[in-house]
């Protein structure tokens, strides 16, 4: 199979995956608007960060479970492989627990933390509640479906995943337009969802074991000393979206009102599916860059990193032209064109788009430091764009600009991180050509290339 064939079974897949797990956050948002009301799709805005809590657990011990993985198969080693599988398996039931039950118990501070009014409070509570009830399953099927992908069989992703969303889509119709269950029958739909696809990856390790499948474990937490490093970039990329959010509501409603989430509701949608189409493309190339960084083949794994910036670049381009020109049929989607903040919200997402076209070379090239076991630039590029940068320039722009700062901040900060990036990518490709020039005179250079 060439290269590119290989990249394609590996990153459409995961592109797929990401789009439904985006994609049914929407219908969530719609069916909510369309059955309840606005008010209603406000809590759920108000709720979101705690699903990007969630995942981020599910991510942070996936991403870097994977890699140590991979390479431990392109290496030959299947036990090792299947250890961490298991092992991971286990800490990421016990850690959903925890926080499920931490939650639960204070129900009532989380929503107020979150943001939630008088009007609205009721319903954080309601939507919360049922989400952290179902949390194991959205951190469980997130980690077979990316472990699933290093079992050589990306196409099962697709399987789970579209369960997950066709599911989604049936119970939030029944729920919230035929029941009138409202917020708390569309968290139901979702945390239902979620069950569904982790049945299809527990069937499929059940029926296919051959390298990975369920099995005891032996004791190696001291693992966790490479797999949390290589997994929080992309754990803190997600958590990050979640703080981001709530950094947003809370600006959001100082300097605009409390009206205007409505707005950046619909925007949250938007750049969720965005930001998922690139992580997607990232989680495509690394298993297929650790496999080879096992194998010793490290100019395949720079093929992968091209294809995969070339991929987000198209992507880009897409994403922002659809959003120029299809502003309006996209707000449309959640708000009537009578609807007092429809032209405000069509404003504020051509806006905000501009960071389309430079988040994916950012999320692309801090995947493939991770993949290639470099934690360092990849936390460094995801920890910047994804919190640090973000915060700064939303404060600053918000105070200076008023709203049209708050929608042009995203863009201000995927520029300055793109600078960054493309320090750590000119360094480490000096790093691998000195290190090829020591090795023809017989003297390597051996310091990390972090």
């Amino acid at each position: 199979m060439s290269l590119v064939k290989k990249f394609f079974k590996f990153t459409v897949p995961s592109i797929v995956s990401m789009w439904i797990f985006s994609l049914y956050s929407m219908v969530d948002g719609m069916f909510v608007s369309w059955g309840v009301g606005e008010h209603a799709l406000t809590a759920v805005n108000l709720s979101l960060p705690f699903v990007s809590l969630i995942f981020t657990l599910g991510i942070l011990l996936a991403t870097g479970t994977s890699t140590v993985l991979s390479i431990a198969l392109g290496q030959g080693d299947v036990e090792r492989a299947r250890n961490y599988f298991n092992q991971n398996l286990f800490v990421v039931i016990a850690a959903t627990l925890v926080l499920t039950v931490i939650v639960l118990l204070n129900l009532d501070w989380v929503a107020r933390f979150l943001g939630s009014a008088p009007e609205n409070h009721h319903l954080v509570k309601e939507y919360v509640g049922v989400i952290a009830a179902f949390a194991v399953f959205f951190t469980v099927s997130y980690n077979l479906e990316v472990q699933v992908k290093a079992d050589g069989a990306p196409h099962v992703s697709i399987i789970g995943v579209t369960s997950c969303g066709l599911m989604n889509v049936f119970l939030d119709y029944i729920f919230v337009m035929h029941f009138h269950w409202g917020v708390w029958g569309a968290a139901l739909a979702t945390g239902l969802s979620q069950a569904t696809s982790t049945l299809v990856f527990v069937v499929y390790f059940l029926t296919h074991r051959y390298p990975l499948r369920f099995g005891k474990f032996r004791p190696d937490f001291g693992a966790y000393r490479r797999i949390i490093p290589l997994g929080t970039a992309d754990g803190l990329s997600e958590m990050s979206n979640g703080v981001v959010m709530f950094l947003f509501n809370h600006i959001i409603q100082r300097v605009i009102g409390l009206d205007a989430l409505v707005s950046y509701t619909i925007i949250g949608y938007v750049n969720t599916l965005v930001l998922n189409c690139m992580i997607g493309i990232a989680h495509g190339i690394q298993p297929l860059s650790s496999f080879h960084l096992g194998a010793g083949e490290r100019p395949t794994c720079h093929k992968f990193l091209s294809y995969g910036v070339r991929t987000a670049a198209v992507s880009a381009v897409f994403f922002f032209a659809a959003c120029q020109l299809l502003a309006g049929p996209i707000v449309g989607l959640f708000l009537s064109h009578d609807s007092a903040l429809f032209a405000s919200s069509v404003a504020a997402l051509r806006m905000y788009s501009f960071a389309f076209l430079l988040v994916g070379f950012n999320v692309v090239v801090s995947g493939f430091f991770t993949a290639m076991d470099h934690p360092v630039p990849s936390l460094t590029i995801s920890f910047g764009r994804g919190l640090v940068l973000i915060a700064g320039c939303l404060m600053v722009l918000s105070t200076l600009f008023g709203a049209n700062g708050i929608w042009l901040s995203p863009l201000a900060s995927e520029t300055i991180c793109l600078m960054v990036t493309i320090f750590f990518l000119v360094r480490y490709f000096r790093r691998v050509r000195r290190e090829e020039a020591g090795e023809k005179v017989g003297t390597p250079d051996a310091r990390p290339l972090t």
